[in-house]
């Protein structure tokens, strides 16, 4: 549900109204605003706990990020991030003494997805504008970082990166012991069956010109129609045994199929006693923390992002 205008009225108040986002830079994204049906509370934006979105990308950060971390906020949707982003500017530039914001500070980063969201006033027209000028071959492009303020993932949502053939180690070590249909998770099933809907997948029906545009650079996939994609790339997946070229099929794969469907169906095994949720939330950490201790690489779009940030501390 996206906000309206006294909604989001709000929500750009009560972030720029906050002293812990003084001199330090602001990331908004997308993920549920605490406390939605009143009005926002400082202290209900400080418990980041409490909103796994955020928290993921604050778990991402650097681990030699020690001082002066990015805050991170909620704010609801795609469209609701965008509008955010521009809404805060907006008031803080009409009442600068009632705003803690840096506005050279403020960012956001949205998820990529197959139909593309508008952007106005802004330098790019939409979000596949902006993936078209930030990535090449699922590699971000360092040279085009720095110009960005509102960066869209290089992977189909947030989910994707939970995914990255880098985290099988993750999974197999991960205390909290992750089950994915009644097994051990294990990633390369996972794209099995990802690939295995291809075909039925309504968004890459609809926009299938624009998925095969985002990876023209893989080559042999036919991608002719959807189930000639589908049976191409389980071929050349099944069959390679280079491991680049595996990791290159996978990306290609998260970049026009959404894993959301797939991570939901990861569940906790039979011997955690807590909710779902907490068992997803804590899962997420461990992803984070995983990308937090990467080395600079532009495959790591998020990591990447956030290193590009640190410039503006």
């Amino acid at each position: 549900m996206s906000l309206d205008a006294e909604q989001l009225q709000r929500h750009c108040e009560t972030i720029i109204q906050s002293r812990r986002i003084k001199n330090k830079i602001v990331v908004l994204c997308e993920g549920d605003i605490p406390k939605l049906e009143g009005r926002p509370s400082p202290q209900s934006y400080g418990r980041m706990e409490e909103m796994p979105d955020a928290n993921f990308y604050k778990a991402c950060v650097p681990s030699w990020w020690s001082q002066r971390k990015p805050e991170f906020f909620n704010c609801g949707d795609r469209q609701d991030v965008i509008d955010t982003y521009f809404t805060i500017l907006e008031i803080h530039n009409k009442d600068s003494s009632n705003s803690y914001l840096t506005p050279e500070k403020l960012f956001a980063i949205v998820d990529l997805d197959l139909q593309i969201q508008a952007i106005d006033n802004y330098i790019f027209s939409d979000t596949e504008a902006i993936f078209c000028e930030l990535y090449e071959k699922s590699k971000v492009k360092a040279v085009n970082a720095a110009q960005h303020r509102i960066w869209v993932t290089g992977l189909i949502h947030k989910e994707s990166y939970f995914l990255n053939p880098a985290l099988q180690s993750i999974f197999d070590k991960s205390q909290i012991s992750p089950i994915y249909k009644d097994n051990s998770v294990l990633l390369q099933a996972i794209y099995i069956d990802m690939a295995d809907t291809i075909a039925s997948d309504p968004d890459l029906q609809n926009h299938l010109k624009r998925a095969v545009d985002r990876i023209d650079y893989c080559c042999g996939l036919d991608c002719a129609g959807l189930e000639k994609l589908r049976d191409s790339w389980k071929t050349e997946f099944q069959n390679t045994q280079d491991e680049m070229r595996k990791e290159e099929l996978i990306l290609a794969l998260l970049t026009i199929k959404k894993a959301k469907e797939y991570w939901n169906q990861i569940q906790p095994s039979i011997d955690w006693t807590r909710a779902a949720q907490v068992f997803r939330d804590q899962l997420c950490l461990e992803i984070g923390r995983f990308y937090s201790y990467q080395s600079s690489d532009a495959k790591y779009h998020i990591l990447f992002f956030l290193e590009t940030l640190h410039e503006f501390v």
